[in-house]
């Protein structure tokens, strides 16, 4: 991981996310390791809210900017860099969650219900505060919850309720026109407050 604070990065700290691309396709490498700080933990999140594996995410993640990095040519000013990078994470997001679907009926067509194996991450709160225990735990409940809307409404929900991008970048991203971006999260976001509902219950 870089030193952001070593005098060479500086000048650079100080640009926009567009013209650190045009230094790193000038072959500064530099600008592109300081994209990959500004946006691994958001790109992260993004990536985790829509597969809810860990492990994939950082798979993923990796992959995300192993393509900017190769693809970095490829890139037109015209287009926001945030924009073009949440673009390509989304394809390979789409296509790995596409992949689980696959494998997930052929497994469920020759494994009883029964028989599978589910294992369930549960904070160990010995070593933890209440209040962080609690909300690890919401996390937790609201990711499983996520999991369970539709694929299509769950990615523009995370892209605008969570990475807060605006519709006019989700639908760039997704390839949707706007009209479906915005009925789609309307209708995702609903279905959550069904599912959520009876979670967060006032006064527990």
């Amino acid at each position: 991981m870089p030193n952001l604070n070593n005098k060479q990065y500086q000048p650079l700290l100080q640009l926009s996310d567009e013209d650190l691309m045009a230094e790193f396709q000038n072959g500064r490498v530099e600008a592109f390791e300081i994209l990959v700080q500004r946006y691994k933990d958001p790109l992260s999140n993004y990536i985790y809210r829509f597969l809810g594996d860990m492990k994939e995410c950082e798979d993923l993640l990796q992959e995300t900017f192993l393509r900017v990095y190769r693809n970095r040519h490829s890139y037109r000013r015209i287009a926001k860099y945030s924009t073009w990078l949440y673009t390509i994470a989304g394809n390979l997001a789409r296509s790995e969650y596409r992949k689980r679907k696959r494998r997930r009926v052929y497994s469920l067509q020759s494994v009883n219900r029964d028989d599978e194996e589910y294992e369930v991450e549960i904070p160990d709160e010995t070593y933890l505060p209440d209040l962080q225990t609690e909300s690890l735990l919401q996390d937790k409940f609201v990711q499983e919850t996520l999991r369970q809307i539709p694929d299509e409404f769950r990615e523009v929900v995370v892209l605008r309720d969570i990475q807060q991008l605006s519709y006019e970048e989700i639908a760039e991203i997704t390839g949707l026109p706007m009209g479906t971006v915005k009925s789609r999260i309307n209708r995702g976001r609903t279905k959550l407050q069904q599912m959520l509902k009876d979670i967060y219950v006032p006064g527990d």
